[in-house]
């Protein structure tokens, strides 16, 4: 017979049962002092660099990927693990944190645009994506990739900033992917779609970010449904520090690191005018690789654009995406080293390699024709009160389901209700 304190327990309102106790975090590990000395050298130089040859305004974008990426490490932020951890058992913990992200993304964003603030003489854009076949297509897709990939577009980078050599397999497949849409351009563009939606135009700046948090705070509620019923295995958890050294030694709580990602993605909106993104600047690294070698990538439908082409001819130091994608890999790679988690993998199993390159092809292709990852796309699209940020995600969802049946393919495991973590 339940007790009155277990019956009090089962009607709060924000309780997330699991089937046991999440285990006690093991304590981290020595600090990598080799890595902590390379990374931290090259975050001071770069930043320096970038900040001397092409002004504040690219200098602090580069600032900001560096705390993005240590921010991503310490809380170990994912979307790929959270949507497999919801499908395959109910869990809905890291879902969950997506809503705080989101909703203090949209917060700070709809406060930007609706006082008109701006640094470095930047305005506020917001943008509403398409809605068509490409987004529904591209969104499925990029999370078929993720889950056999193994990280998401912000996952990516920030595993490979912390040594972890499977996910450079998959950033090598993620680069490919985008120049092979590029290439394809003409075939994969053009198809039917509608005229997107912002929010904002028909109900107002503060309508708009009511309706998010609204749906947002129905999604939490969702979850709580959905995990009582299902009562799954609790999330693992990560080595961590004591005190006031988990602030740079880590692990963060994840609720933390939404808090800490959505003030970021509101800085970066607020210092370029646009939103986070994370996968353009994969088709113009992959463009400016072909050039080293004597191709001609400019010739191609997608780079005679007149901004793809400004882009392309102009120095990666001054694309938004290029600089906080890359402080994001060395501002990873400092934290990593810090919490003494810095470690490269030697031994890769031949299916997993396989896995990995393939399902960073899918994402690089899925996200261009979505117009956007799990950063652009899902949360720029839903803090910006865009209508094709929601339907990414449950796109994604359903590419995600799909993911899990193909990932024992390729020897990789799914969470199950008997695990004893997810």
């Amino acid at each position: 017979m339940a007790t009155t304190e277990t019956q009090a327990g089962e009607k709060k309102l924000l309780d997330f049962p699991t089937s046991c106790a999440a285990p006690v975090p093991q304590p981290e590990e020595p600090v990598k002092v080799v890595p902590l000395a390379v990374a931290g050298a090259l975050a001071v130089g770069l930043t320096w660099y970038v900040w001397a040859a092409h002004g504040a305004k690219f200098g602090v974008l580069l600032i900001l990927g560096l705390l993005l990426g240590v921010a991503l490490f310490h809380s170990r932020f994912g979307f790929t693990s959270a949507w497999r951890q919801l499908i395959a058992v109910g869990n809905g913990q890291g879902l969950r944190a997506h809503t705080l992200l989101l909703g203090t993304a949209a917060t700070l964003i709809a406060l930007i645009v609706g006082t008109g603030s701006g640094l470095f003489g930047s305005t506020p854009n917001p943008t509403a994506g398409g809605l068509g076949l490409a987004l529904f297509v591209g969104a499925t897709i990029f999370a078929i990739g993720m889950q056999l990939g193994g990280a998401c577009a912000s996952g990516t980078l920030f595993a490979v900033g912390s040594g972890q050599s499977t996910i450079v397999l998959t950033l090598g497949g993620f680069i490919t992917g985008s120049v092979l849409y590029t290439w394809a351009y003409p075939l994969l563009s053009g198809w039917p779609e509608f005229k997107g939606i912002l929010l904002a135009d028909h109900v107002g700046w503060f309508g708009s970010w009511a309706i998010t948090i609204a749906v947002l705070a129905a999604i939490v509620l969702g979850t709580r449904f959905v995990q009582k019923r299902r009562n799954p295995p609790p999330v693992d958890v990560v080595p961590t520090a004591r005190g006031f050294a988990r602030i740079y030694r880590g692990s963060w709580p994840i609720l933390v690191g939404a808090v800490v990602l959505g003030v970021l993605a509101g800085a970066v909106f607020l210092v370029s005018g646009g939103i986070w993104g994370v996968t353009s600047a994969f088709s113009l690294w992959g463009a400016k690789i072909l050039q080293v070698f004597g191709l001609h990538p400019e010739t191609w439908e997608f780079w005679r654009i007149k901004a793809n082409a400004a882009s392309l001819a102009g120095p990666i130091w001054k694309d938004k995406n290029s600089l906080t994608d890359i402080g994001i890999m060395i501002g990873a790679g400092v934290a990593a080293a810090a919490a003494g988690a810095w470690k490269i993998h030697s031994s890769i199993p031949w299916r997993t390699a396989v896995a990995a390159v393939l399902g960073g092809i899918l994402m690089g292709v899925g996200a261009r024709m979505a117009g956007g990852c799990n950063i652009g796309a899902y949360l720029g699209g839903i803090s910006v009160g865009s209508l094709h940020g929601w339907l990414w995600g449950v796109f994604a969802l359903g590419g995600t389901w799909i993911g899990l049946k193909l990932r024992p393919l390729f020897g990789l495991g799914n969470p199950a209700p008997t695990d004893s973590v997810c």
